[in-house]
């Protein structure tokens, strides 16, 4: 049995009297295998195929009952609305024969997901997408601030900055690469910042920090737009948890308001993106202004600030761990990055009083 024959009869699984025409590769996503299943079916002539990665989401069933969760109370929510044109703007799974959104076939877990026609996703950042990113994932968190399913964490502890500084002090200490004593000024910067950036996990303890359902992989590429420039769905719901609204802001911060590269081995290159920073902060509060309370609204600088922050920690853990973790290019990568995050958290600190009267002036 070759591939496509044996990809069609999971597919069948999914489609058992569906006609498959023909199934291949899609898209170039990184954790998941996606395939695009084309079918003589006149309702819905095509689908998507994914190998779920078991390997980084252990738990498959939780991550399914998660993901149902969250997109049929989307959906609830926009037939409320009255929303129209709901099929495309809202994932939908295909359940299997036995009952279960997902197949397992004794090597791999597969899902089958209805193809959204006529959509286009951005790899690019531009201050005029990054406003509609921030819209998107604001409506999204809005949209469910009122889930009444308890979702399961699918990568626990993912942006726990507690456990992440524990895991580059211990890395420090056990010193696997003898790698220690050439990073000593960075380790102490970080250290000296490090009450400060666990704030979160304190303020949630003290009970005045809630925790939402978050996607926690906010990029500009997990929205589908129509053809006309219109947000349809935000996709790639793997890592939708229970989790601080901390996450989603500054992960996109980190990511596409940075002016250089998250590797960049110039230093002068990494600054905040000031007007992308504006963009997506203004979408945002436009959407998740709705819900949010103001502590979260006042934190949103430090969000800003958390995540390249976290980022360094997780850099420079893996360079003193010997780079077990992350793919490197050369020796030394991830020491770069680690230093590249760290300049980026400069800028967001010294870029702190500007970003927090610019909140005040979108809620004021």
């Amino acid at each position: 049995m070759n591939l496509e024959e044996k990809l069609g009869t999971i597919v069948n699984r999914f489609l058992p009297d569906g006609k498959i025409s023909a199934i291949r590769p899609f898209g170039n996503g990184l954790i998941n295998d996606s395939y695009l299943v084309e079918s003589a079916d006149s309702y819905h002539p095509e689908y998507i195929l994914q190998r779920i990665n078991h390997h980084i989401f252990r738990d498959v069933d939780q991550l399914q009952r998660n993901i149902l969760a969250v997109t049929g109370h989307i959906r609830n929510k926009l037939l409320e609305r009255n929303e129209p044109d709901i099929e495309r703007k809202v994932l939908e799974f295909m359940v299997a024969g036995d009952g279960k959104s997902y197949y397992f076939d004794g090597e791999s877990y597969w899902r089958v997901m209805k193809f959204i026609p006529d959509s286009v996703s951005y790899d690019s950042v531009t201050p005029e997408y990054a406003g509609y990113a921030g819209r998107a994932f604001g409506q999204f968190q809005y949209l469910l601030s009122d889930l009444p399913d308890e979702l399961g964490e699918t990568i626990p502890g993912f942006h726990n900055m507690e456990l992440r500084l524990g895991q580059l002090r211990r890395a420090a200490a056990v010193d696997r690469a003898g790698r220690t004593k050439g990073v000593k000024d960075l380790l102490t910067e970080l250290e000296s910042r490090g009450d400060e950036m666990c704030k979160a996990e304190r303020l949630y303890r003290e009970g005045k920090l809630p925790k939402r359902v978050c996607h926690c992989d906010t990029k500009v590429d997990n929205i589908l737009f129509d053809k006309k420039g219109g947000v349809l769905c935000v996709i790639d719901l793997d890592t939708v948890m229970p989790g601080f609204i901390f996450s989603d802001y500054g992960d996109f911060m980190r990511t596409a308001a940075n002016t250089g590269a998250e590797d960049d081995r110039n230093l002068d290159n990494v600054n905040l993106d000031v007007a992308v920073f504006e963009a997506f902060t203004q979408g945002y509060l436009h959407t998740a202004g709705k819900f949010l309370t103001d502590i979260e609204v006042e934190n949103l600088p430090y969000a800003a600030a958390l995540f390249p922050y976290m980022q360094c920690v997780r850099f420079l853990a893996d360079y003193l761990d010997g780079d077990s973790y992350y793919k490197i290019d050369y020796p030394g990568h991830n020491l770069i990055r680690a230093k590249a995050q760290f300049k980026l958290l400069r800028s967001m600190e010294e870029n702190t009083p500007r970003m927090s009267a610019f909140i005040e002036k979108c809620t004021g």
